[in-house]
């Protein structure tokens, strides 16, 4: 029996009820399996933690976390402490000294969804987006100085190295390179940006001379936006930098029909490290507590942990289950239009796991 540890970090807001839900849903899918199970540790980091001891996770949680196969992450965010110390003391405190510098995220529209582009279904928008997740312009380079007088000033520098670039960009033409388009969009914005995002573009060139059967193409992101939503069948496999793939990556999950079922996955491709899966919605307070977060985005996320882990027969299992599940409109959660609650669809996507699921 395979055992696989996995570091259960929900967070705040509703990141509590979607990972409660995913670990639901996982130890059903590895019940069904037979050949493996998982071992959550469970990690109550977050807001509450902060306003306690004035940090959103202990000074040795990354030694805590380090051994473990996988990283299933809720959300970080809080509405009583500003954002920007509840990202760097949770999410980014672990995504970047476990140089988790491929950021995944895979958007299609699944069935019984609907997207608010007219006519537009799977077919035509089947996407990955990856993101550079360690550097560029959340490197966390700059400061303010003068701070509450009229000379007061501020920056924040977008740094990109040529190994970080390299990687990302190969990372990008070898997941292209594993699909059936074998495409690859490289976002820039170079026509201002005219020296990190320059360089990005030639290393580009460069690293494509590697890849004879991958086509590419460039796309400034201003354009990149509207190609997303005119030509959504023109695009395949996409990499971008941190900031501009953080910002399309949230259009391609709405142009999909909901922020509630974008997965992520924050990898160590070299595996020096344990990689994080998240789903991407984030902390919403609003719906807090109310039980009708969707928990789709998490099972999808945990496709990709079982993705990660080997563990291939189980992810098609999963997402099968997921697909049913999402083409049946009473599952579906307010976001997606319906009434369903987060306890309906885990249910709904047991059921179908552990019944003719095959």
């Amino acid at each position: 029996m395979r055992t696989y540890k996995i570091a259960a970090i929900p967070g705040d807001g509703i990141g509590t009820e979607v990972v409660s839900a995913g670990i639901e849903v996982l130890n059903a899918l590895a019940m069904r399996d037979g050949n493996f199970e998982f071992s959550f540790d469970h990690f109550d980091w977050g807001g509450e933690l902060y306003k306690k001891t004035g940090r959103m996770m202990p000074e040795d949680g990354r030694d805590q976390i380090r051994d473990h196969d996988a990283i299933l992450f809720g959300s970080a965010g809080h509405p009583e402490i500003p954002d920007h110390i509840t990202l760097w003391g949770l999410r980014l405190n672990i995504c970047q000294p476990f140089d988790q510098y491929a950021n995944v995220r895979p958007t299609r529209i699944l069935p019984g969804i609907k997207s608010p582009l007219r006519g537009v279904t799977e077919k035509e928008l089947d996407w990955v987006i990856i993101r550079e997740n360690s550097e560029g312009e959340y490197a966390g380079v700059g400061g303010r100085v003068h701070q509450g007088s009229p000379l007061e000033a501020a920056t924040d520098v977008a740094m990109f190295t040529r190994p970080g670039v390299e990687r990302i960009i190969r990372f990008g033409f070898k997941l292209a390179q594993s699909r059936p388009a074998k495409h690859l969009t490289v976002v820039t914005k170079s026509n201002a940006q005219r020296h990190a995002m320059v360089m990005w573009d030639e290393i580009a060139a460069e690293v494509a001379k590697e890849f004879p059967g991958v086509t590419w193409d460039k796309m400034l992101v201003d354009a990149m936006t509207v190609r997303m939503v005119m030509q959504p069948e023109s695009l395949d496999t996409i990499v971008a930098t941190n900031l501009h793939a953080d910002i399309l990556s949230d259009l391609a999950a709405a142009l999909a029909g909901s922020l509630g079922i974008a997965p992520t996955a924050n990898l160590n491709p070299e595996r020096n490290f344990p990689s994080m899966f998240e789903p991407i919605h984030g902390s919403a307070f609003d719906i807090t507590g109310k039980g009708v977060a969707n928990p789709i985005g998490t099972f999808w996320t945990a496709v990709m942990m079982c993705e990660h882990l080997g563990e291939n027969d189980a992810a098609n299992r999963l997402m099968k289950a997921v697909e049913r599940v999402t083409a049946d409109e009473r599952f579906h959660t307010p976001d997606l239009g319906g009434k369903a609650r987060t306890a309906d669809v885990t249910a709904a996507v047991i059921d179908a796991i552990q019944g003719e699921n095959a």
